[in-house]
């Protein structure tokens, strides 16, 4: 399914390439977000903080209900290499948590 681009990420992209002319984003360049579904237990959360060294965060993400609104929602960051390895093993995870209860 493709990917609808909301307001919310033109704002987004834009507060980002005006935080890179300014200078202020550097820090952030080689770094990924890994956005953490609703409903996640945290102790898998807590397990990819510590096991994969990845930094909490929190993104506004627009969601579609019968209204559109946005939410608050757990980002985890790091280098994209940890990023991935967290998602693969976070999905391994969370499908062993829902197969169990």
């Amino acid at each position: 399914m493709p990917k609808v681009l909301s307001l919310q990420d033109l704002i987004n992209r834009k507060y980002h390439e005006m935080m890179l002319e300014e200078g202020v984003d550097e820090e952030l360049e080689d770094l990924y977000d890994l956005v953490v579904p609703m409903g996640a237990p945290m102790s898998i959360i807590m397990d990819m903080v510590e096991i994969f060294e990845l930094e909490v965060t929190e993104r506004v993400i627009t969601i579609h209900e019968p209204e559109v609104a946005q939410t608050t929602v757990i980002a985890l960051r790091g280098p994209l290499d940890r990023v991935t390895e967290a998602e693969e093993f976070m999905r391994r995870e969370i499908r062993a948590w829902i197969e169990q209860g």
